[in-house]
């Protein structure tokens, strides 16, 4: 059975990156705390550190097992709360897996209707790779996965793809940038510099072919996989960028940017994905609905 003070101690140690560290935090002597990490490791049959200079860094077993040990002491947290009746103790942990190339405003706005339920919950948000949240997904280490793509058929995990809805793209800029433009859109992002989404963002391609189909050469002057960090590129001139025009109020007025036009031929889609063919848990119900009647205001071509 696994040892949990053992599993403590190791934890606080990945923390710290030092035994020494660790051994003040809990006061123990780094040799004690040195011979319970090395049993601990004994006990499971694998290193879980290995040393750099000075530092402890973790393995990939080192990885794992810390990434099991935080949601165990999370649940142990939880259980705490629970069993003490504190305001908000009844929250149910609603554990949500948001691909790093969901713009950040679209995340808020597909998952806030969660937080007005009834029956409250605690939001949980872990941003990662698709393919990363996609496996802790099918180990039930998460209830949703928020995605602007389906479920990739080359991944052998069990899964199922719910559309949220699509919109079209607004492109914007600073007002000085946009003011330099003369042509109609979209001939005007002829030769002006252009911020694009990285290679994992599923609009990049579509946004590229369309360019393509109007003979239209942007000259490309960035590429990010974060579109808060385009937006803030944006903001600073460095270029005309590309939003989902169901955001594009909210990015204009938090970063003082205006339109320089939009377009329905391009389309962000948007994708919860759960271990459910039928969802049924209330969060993901709740996000599903409200985002169906979001998205009416763009609907599909």
């Amino acid at each position: 059975m696994l040892n949990y003070k053992h599993l403590h101690y190791f934890r606080t140690v990945a923390k710290a990156g030092a035994i020494n560290r660790a051994a003040e935090k809990l006061h123990l002597t780094p040799q004690t705390l040195s011979g319970q990490i090395s049993t601990f490791e004994t006990r499971l049959g694998v290193t879980l550190f290995r040393r750099t200079g000075r530092r402890l860094e973790l393995t990939d077993a080192g990885r794992t097992a810390l990434s099991y040990a935080d949601d165990i002491f999370l649940v142990g947290a939880e259980l705490e709360e629970a069993l003490q009746n504190r305001p908000g103790a009844r929250a149910h942990p609603f554990r949500v897996g948001i691909a790093d190339v969901v713009p950040k405003a679209i995340a808020y706005q597909l998952l806030s209707p969660a937080l007005t339920l009834e029956e409250p919950v605690k939001l949980i948000c872990k941003e990662d790779r698709l393919e990363q949240l996609a496996a802790e997904l099918s180990i039930h280490r998460l209830d949703m996965v928020l995605a602007d793509r389906p479920l990739p058929s080359s991944m052998d995990i069990r899964g199922y793809s719910h559309p949220l809805g699509e919109c079209g793209i607004a492109f914007l800029s600073t007002r000085t940038l946009a003011g330099q433009l003369t042509a109609d859109f979209p001939a005007c992002l002829q030769d002006t510099p252009l911020l694009i989404p990285g290679e994992d963002s599923a609009l990049r391609v579509p946004l590229l072919r369309w360019l393509e189909r109007k003979d239209i050469q942007p000259t490309i002057v960035g590429e990010f996989d974060d579109s808060a960090l385009m937006s803030a590129f944006g903001q600073a001139g460095a270029g005309v960028f590309p939003v989902p025009l169901t955001t594009a109020a909210e990015v204009m007025r938090q970063y003082d940017v205006v339109e320089v036009g939009q377009t329905l031929d391009i389309r962000e889609r948007f994708f919860a994905i759960s271990v459910e063919r039928r969802l049924s848990h209330p969060a993901v119900v709740a996000v599903s609905e409200a985002a169906r009647l979001r998205f009416q205001l763009h609907p599909p071509g």
